[in-house]
């Protein structure tokens, strides 16, 4: 009997002194159209530097004449773009966007020559936030790669650094700062901290995922093999499940919602035009969204929560932002059971993990017990590591994230305006809680997968005051409609973060001074590794 076989695959010879470049990015083709004419830059003065060195750059795959962009926008497509690349080739990963990881999962988990992944270090097209999801990406599957960044690809430590890839494969940086958790000094801080584990392993707790993989991370999906000896179980749960309880619930319970944030003193601002401006519709949508999300929870017992929102909703409601910030609120509107006789998880926070982050998920659900077990207030989320430039003799980091802050971070509820998300990203809208973060000592954290086994990088920072016309500076060179944190670390300078920290997102959570900082790092720290978490200190860490 005979058969038809397959043709061997046939790739491209390498050239000597030559690599490949590829730019993998956003799902959303109006991001990418958006973000090309940076792309474009960021390539050319990569190019100009690899070949001052003498060698070549050969672009993998050319300008779409359909979408007007050569990034890569599918998993498909990026199957078909590694078919042109040679397999032991140098390659350069170049983002200068926000880019799905997955979209070159499968050719990097296979390609055998040396990876670079490289990225510009500005605030108006998040490129460097791109870098760092990619970068917890390869870190996650185990493929060893080599990184770098630059403001603007002209500075001898770029130059040095490309170099140094090329005749070595790998870039060699300073994470000195990075230290294993020792032994802790016996306290009552460490006791609680390893009682709150031995509760978690025995009683064990539910996280529900409204799908899983959003904004393309693959690095924020935990396999529940790691997950689940830590006592955190998924329930996983559908989005068409969230939007189809939206539709049950009235308005006037919705209205109710947004009654109490204005009595509260948060104002939004509110236009005509849907597809521009921020409308009471769409601030209703919200408000009913965040009602469901309770009650869904309460339906399945869920100890944090995870609205994926980008893929599928993006495309019938306004974002789930406003929603994800009640939710990571203590003080919140109260929300009841369908037939109003019970307030549900009153006078808690239920812990989002925005974009389904399942990395926050474990960091929001250990924060908020280790904070509410000390009488502090546990409200903590996520952040996107977005950007930072020196200021008054220290680098002060830019930390924003869509929308979805509890309203104690701003200072209160008084102090959070909601603004109308982007369209180019929101097509729907909806609200942000938009304000700058409060002064005050902070505890900062990432869950992330290396080596095999969850892993946290525990440090420390304190969010600070700028003047006002800094901030307004800084919010116009990112995003203004989102809130932000103006982030100094506490002994991590910007290289030794980027070239460490495994993830886009960082979170965090604010004590009353550093003292209590520091003893709610311990007892973290504590429960944590009672999990069977492995913990990094990074930075100045008091233990």
């Amino acid at each position: 009997m005979s058969y038809t076989l397959p043709a061997p695959a046939i790739r491209p010879e390498l050239a000597p002194k030559t690599a490949y470049l590829i730019a993998s990015g956003d799902l959303r083709e109006s991001a990418n159209t958006a973000g090309w004419p940076t792309q474009v830059e960021l390539e050319a003065a990569v190019t100009r530097v690899v070949e001052g060195l003498g060698w070549q750059v050969v672009r993998a795959n050319d300008i779409d004449p359909d979408t007007g962009h050569g990034f890569i926008s599918s998993q498909r497509m990026g199957l078909e773009v590694f078919k042109t690349i040679p397999e032991d080739a140098p390659l350069i990963v170049a983002e200068a966007v926000w880019q799905y990881s997955h979209h070159v999962l499968a050719g990097l988990r296979t390609h055998r020559g040396p990876v670079l992944t490289v990225a510009n270090f500005a605030g108006d097209w998040p490129g460097l936030v791109g870098l760092l999801g990619l970068n917890a990406g390869l870190a996650k599957m185990g493929r060893d790669y080599a990184t770098i960044w630059s403001v603007d690809f002209a500075d001898d430590w770029f130059r040095d650094g490309i170099r140094e890839w090329i005749e070595t494969g790998s870039i060699a940086h300073d994470t000195s700062h990075v230290r294993p958790l020792p032994e802790l000094p016996e306290s009552a801080e460490r006791e609680l901290g390893r009682a709150l584990g031995d509760q978690l392993l025995a009683d064990k707790a539910l996280i529900g995922v409204f799908d899983e993989g959003c904004m393309g991370m693959y690095n924020a999906i935990f396999d529940d093999e790691l997950l689940n000896p830590t006592g955190i179980y998924k329930e996983r749960l559908s989005q068409s499940a969230l939007y189809a309880e939206m539709l049950t619930v009235p308005d006037e319970e919705a209205d109710a919602v947004g009654a109490w944030l204005r009595d509260r003193g948060m104002t939004f601002r509110l236009g005509s035009d849907e597809r521009t401006e921020l409308t009471e519709t769409q601030l209703r949508w919200q408000f009913k969204m965040y009602i469901a999300a309770l009650r869904i929870a309460d339906d399945f017992g869920l100890d944090a929560v995870g609205i994926q929102y980008q893929q599928g909703l993006k495309d019938l409601v306004p974002a789930s932002d406003l929603a994800e910030g009640l939710l990571n609120s203590t003080e919140r509107p109260p929300v009841h059971s369908r037939d109003g006789s019970r307030e549900l998880y009153a006078g808690r926070a239920l812990p989002h993990f925005n974009e389904a982050d399942e990395g926050v998920a474990v960091d929001a659900l250990v924060t908020d017990r280790v904070w509410t077990a000390m009488g502090l207030v546990p409200d903590n989320t996520l952040h996107d590591v977005r950007w930072g430039e020196e200021y008054d003799g220290r680098f002060v980091w830019v930390y924003e994230i869509s929308g979805s802050v509890p309203g104690s971070h701003l200072g209160g509820w008084d102090q959070a305006e909601g603004w109308r998300q982007d369209p180019v990203f929101f097509p729907a809208g909806g609200a942000t809680v938009n304000g700058v973060s409060k002064p005050g000592e902070l505890v900062i954290s990432r869950v992330f997968i290396a080596e095999g086994v969850l892993q946290a990088d525990i440090f420390r920072g304190t969010a600070v005051e700028l003047p006002a016309e800094e901030t307004e500076r800084r919010k116009q060179a990112t995003n203004p409609e989102w809130p932000i944190a103006h982030v100094v670390l506490h002994g991590i300078d910007r290289d030794q973060f980027m070239a460490r920290h495994r993830a886009n997102h960082a979170q965090v959570v604010y004590a009353p001074d550093a003292e209590t900082a520091d003893r709610a790092l311990v007892a973290k720290a504590a429960m944590l590794d009672r999990m069977g978490i492995r913990v990094n200190l990074a930075g100045e860490v008091r233990i």
